[in-house]
């Protein structure tokens, strides 16, 4: 059974930084697909970044720069580390998981069968 918990998230001020994980059971990690999400009210989710199982990553453009996913095999972690955040970062963060996704399909959500619970971020300015 696939399991995903996110933690880490939190209030911080405008140009503040956060780490969030991701660790994921019934898998080896590394053999994913897993994609970082986030949505506010009234939002569709949107796909913040993902990270192929060769580790290939890939960002949204507005967070380029700023954001970094990686894994940690041994611990089964993925994590989201988040720097110069900006209010409108501000959302419910869920990490994702699928055995293979293509590349053209990383950003949706649909494309991603297992989900975590999401953790909180916000920025305030």
């Amino acid at each position: 059974q696939v399991h995903l918990v996110e933690s880490g998230g939190g209030s911080v001020q405008s140009g503040g930084s956060l780490r969030l994980s991701c660790l994921a059971a019934g898998y080896t990690s590394g053999t994913y697909t897993t994609g970082w999400f986030r949505q506010t009210p009234g939002k569709e989710r949107e796909g913040v970044a993902a990270i192929r199982s060769d580790g290939t990553p890939y960002y949204t453009d507005s967070v380029k720069g700023r954001f970094t996913i990686s894994q940690d095999n041994a611990k089964n972690t993925v994590y989201l580390q988040m720097n110069s955040l900006q209010p409108e970062d501000t959302a419910m963060y869920y990490c994702a998981a699928d055995p293979w996704i293509p590349k053209w399909q990383l950003h949706k959500s649909a494309a991603y069968n297992y989900w975590g619970q999401g953790t909180q971020v916000t920025v305030s300015s």
